[in-house]
């Protein structure tokens, strides 16, 4: 991870140059900052440059690119925000909320990767829910319109979904005392499956967060029907499209010939047919 996280640093600290990224919030706006980290943000998902070394590390694993499928890679910052202070909640700095990713995305042979770019600390950080691993939880998945989403934020940009639309979100209290904040070196990487429960954690230690995170699936998992249990999750729609498979960039629904998103049942037959036919 040690290259992709040396390309991250580069992008932010030529862009926010001659501060230091992770005081940011001292010198900008939030109108400010949601700008020019939306920036930063398109420079690193895009080029080739940011591709080739997770390629890589990859690869490193001994995971092939011909079996595996790629979300974009997104560099997530988290300012420094006082508990009193009221912000807008712009996707490109908010804080997530707790939330598994199977219930916007029904695809639960998703495994989701994270790192910090600079160092963590407890207070600044994503959090882990392990004890919620198999608790059913009350959340929107069942109103969730991913397609009417995708629509929106390609019909306006990302600034036209903010943070809180682009996931479903719980409908109930979880103890703050079950989330274990991840605290692990620069360049270090955390794998999690999409149905953990996880949510970033308030940040006011007074320095910005700044982490890399994507999503990835692996083709044998989708062939032999191996997933995670989905013990809460009610999306009407799977969405394969959000990713590609990373030998030839082909979208993952174009594999078995689907939508780029598609009925959940619908998607389970695709799957299953289409992609052993490649």
């Amino acid at each position: 991870m040690a290259p992709l996280v040396s390309h991250a640093r580069g992008l932010a600290e030529e862009a926010l140059r001659p501060r230091d990224p992770q005081r940011l919030h001292e010198h900008l706006s939030s109108a400010q900052q949601i700008d020019t980290l939306s920036a930063i943000q398109r420079a690193f998902s895009a080029p080739a440059d940011t591709r080739r070394p997770w390629r890589t590390q990859l690869e490193t694993l001994g995971l092939d690119p011909a079996r595996i499928a790629c979300d974009r890679l997104h560099l997530r910052f988290q300012p420094h925000w006082a508990p009193d202070s009221v912000c807008r909640r712009h996707a490109s700095t908010a804080t997530v909320a707790l939330h598994r990713d199977t219930w916007g995305c029904n695809l639960y042979a998703q495994t989701n990767c994270w790192a910090p770019v600079y160092p963590d600390s407890a207070g600044r950080t994503v959090a882990l829910y392990p004890a919620l691993w198999s608790r059913p939880l009350k959340n929107s998945s069942a109103t969730f319109d991913m397609p009417a989403l995708l629509e929106r934020s390609a019909a306006g940009g990302r600034t036209a979904v903010d943070a809180d639309q682009a996931i479903p979100h719980l409908q109930e209290a979880v103890d703050p005392a079950e989330a274990r904040p991840v605290q692990v070196p620069p360049a270090t990487p955390v794998a999690f499956s999409g149905a953990h429960a996880h949510a970033g954690v308030g940040d006011d230690t007074g320095l910005t967060r700044i982490s890399f995170e994507t999503r990835t699936v692996w083709r044998d998992d989708l062939l032999a029907g191996g997933s995670a249990p989905n013990v809460d999750g009610h999306a009407p729609w799977a969405a394969p499209g959000l990713f590609r498979m990373l030998d030839d960039r082909m979208p993952l629904n174009e594999v078995p010939g689907c939508a780029r998103t598609v009925r959940r049942d619908d998607w389970a037959l695709a799957a299953t047919v289409g992609l052993q036919a490649r």
